[in-house]
């Protein structure tokens, strides 16, 4: 097993690990609900085959929704990001997005490519995690509120874990 498999292996664990023991037990008014574990799709490499982001985005909705009791809504919101992940690249690239070794971080592509990019794919997952919770668009803004206020929650939780983990490089 190569390096990058047994990372993501490992990120996979441990995100599962604070969504399902930390952030879901974090009571937040009710109405936000942080979900860390959508940056696991986020940090996926570039070079991962369509195939292989979609059961690796099932792997981890499917892991959460186990442990949490759900009912596959964190599996078809993940899968769902994984599957609009490759238009979303394609939205925000920029030269250096597919060079060797260049990972999907604020550290090899910076605050100004990382942006746009999370906020796209976690906005849209928790838009359809929160429409698939309801299933009633009578309850419009009530949704668009906690997608809104999840959404920010989760993008400090990204944002903080990107400044921690991925330190910029010493030239």
């Amino acid at each position: 097993m190569s390096s990058p498999i047994i990372r993501n292996i490992l990120r996979l664990i441990v995100l599962v690990f604070i969504q399902v023991f930390i952030l879901d037990n974090m009571h937040l008014g009710g109405y936000i609900n942080p979900m860390l574990y959508v940056m696991f799709v986020l940090m996926l490499p570039f070079e991962t085959p369509g195939w292989l982001m979609l059961l690796s985005s099932f792997v981890m909705g499917f892991s959460v929704d186990i442990f949490t009791g759900m009912t596959g809504i964190h599996t078809f919101s993940t899968v769902f990001m994984g599957f609009v992940r490759p238009s979303v690249l394609r939205l925000v690239s920029s030269s250096r997005d597919y060079e060797p070794g260049i990972q999907p971080s604020v550290r090899d592509l910076g605050w100004d490519w990382f942006l746009p990019y999370s906020i796209l794919l976690v906005f849209i997952h928790h838009t359809l995690y929160f429409f698939v919770e309801v299933l009633r668009f009578s309850e419009f803004f009530a949704i668009l509120g906690r997608t809104i206020l999840s959404s920010l929650v989760t993008l400090i939780f990204i944002f903080l874990a990107q400044v921690i983990i991925y330190r910029k490089k010493k030239r």
